[in-house]
């Protein structure tokens, strides 16, 4: 009669299986515990997570293995059909999941809610320069916002091929970086005031934009590490040979060079306030280091940026974030860690006294498409 294998033997066997690397931790407990996909909620952290798990369906070789992320998707779609809008860019971020099951499965019922949502976002209000409001009530111009409707208008520029959508993120994205740009650093700040009314929204700080330029004052990491996420997925879903590729390219060399410089040397990661790492308060935060370290790998993977020069950043960042910003929840899970809290508009003492959580739909999205991106880029993804 054999002898039963050892239990610390048969739980190293079920975590091969399950688990290969970190980012297949992070995943697992993003799906099976965080946001299980029948609790879907219709919303832009939520939205950052499920183009995640888009992410690893492209990455996957087999059927077999791309059904565990459709089928999710599928069930988080049809949880949330009823109330599935475009009313403002945060609800418009999780719209790409409709336009994602309406190309790979091509039932129609996704594709009308995707054409509805679309409808939706044009009549959002607009600055006068045409950029797309953050919110409804009044008229400003975040950072987020172009990652927002960035994953909507790609996945509707893959399900259609019309360029119309690409020209839509290229406004959005030049709309934005005209009030938004910070000339000393090459970044953005977080927020631009366009109807010269102080607004309450009970999250920002009130008096946030400057009397004269109508800006916000401070150049906030994560809000930089939507613009070069937005940028590079552009970049890596638009033929080289579109009219708008060499703008998008040019835009996104810019920006990683502005932003590499300042990576802290031994972590691999960036700090809260990106510009101020002397800044006593500062703290290193792990999504906008995700975010950062994601952009610089896409680099990496379409051969626009040096590999010698970048590679070992992006190395760093993906043990940096392994040894210092996760934690082990049992079994095969990983939680990120080190995550600063939802965000709105403010002064430096609001962002360097932002709580710092763990979790949330960005903190595992952002990690999960990082992770997935170096390992392609090492070619050690399975």
């Amino acid at each position: 009669m054999r002898k039963a294998a050892p239990l610390a033997i048969v739980l190293l066997l079920t975590l091969s299986v399950k688990a290969q690397t970190w980012v297949d931790s992070v995943d697992l407990h993003g799906r099976e515990q965080f946001m299980p996909a029948e609790k879907y909620k219709w919303d832009w952290g939520q939205a950052t997570f499920l183009n995640s798990l888009i992410h690893l369906y492209q990455s996957k070789q087999t059927e077999a293995q791309k059904k565990v992320y459709l089928d999710y998707v599928k069930t988080a779609m049809d949880a949330t059909y009823a109330v599935a809008n475009g009313k403002h860019p945060n609800a418009v971020a999780s719209a790409h999941g409709m336009a994602f099951l309406a190309r790979v499965t091509g039932d129609k019922k996704y594709l009308d809610k995707a054409q509805e949502i679309y409808a939706d976002y044009l009549k959002i209000p607009r600055a006068k320069n045409g950029g797309v409001s953050h919110r409804a009530e009044t008229i400003e111009l975040w950072d987020d916002t172009v990652y927002m409707l960035n994953m909507f208008l790609l996945e509707m520029y893959r399900l259609t091929k019309d360029e119309k959508y690409i020209a839509d993120f290229l406004e959005q994205f030049n709309a934005h970086d005209e009030k938004l740009i910070d000339p000393v650093s090459g970044l953005w700040v977080h927020g631009y005031d366009d109807d010269a009314i102080d607004y309450n929204d009970g999250c920002s700080i009130m008096g946030w934009p400057d009397k004269t330029t109508r800006k916000s004052s401070q150049i906030w990491a994560r809000g930089n590490g939507w613009v070069g996420m937005a940028l590079s997925d552009a970049l890596n879903t638009v033929p080289r040979s579109s009219k708008y590729w060499k703008p998008m390219q040019k835009a996104f060399v810019h920006y990683v060079e502005s932003i590499a410089p300042l990576q802290e040397a031994v972590s691999g990661h960036w700090y809260q306030l990106v510009t101020l790492p002397k800044e006593p308060r500062n703290f290193l935060e792990s999504s906008c280091t995700a975010m950062f370290a994601y952009t610089i790998t896409m680099g990496l993977k379409m051969k626009i940026l040096d590999k010698k020069l970048y590679g070992p950043m992006v190395e760093k960042s993906y043990q940096g974030l392994r040894s210092m910003s996760l934690k082990s929840a049992g079994a095969a899970y990983l939680i990120p860690t080190k995550v600063s809290g939802g965000t709105c508009v403010g002064d430096e003492n609001y962002y360097l006294t932002r709580k710092i959580t763990e979790g949330t739909g960005f903190g595992y999205g952002s990690f999960i498409l990082f992770g997935t991106a170096y390992e392609q880029w090492k070619g050690t993804r399975k």
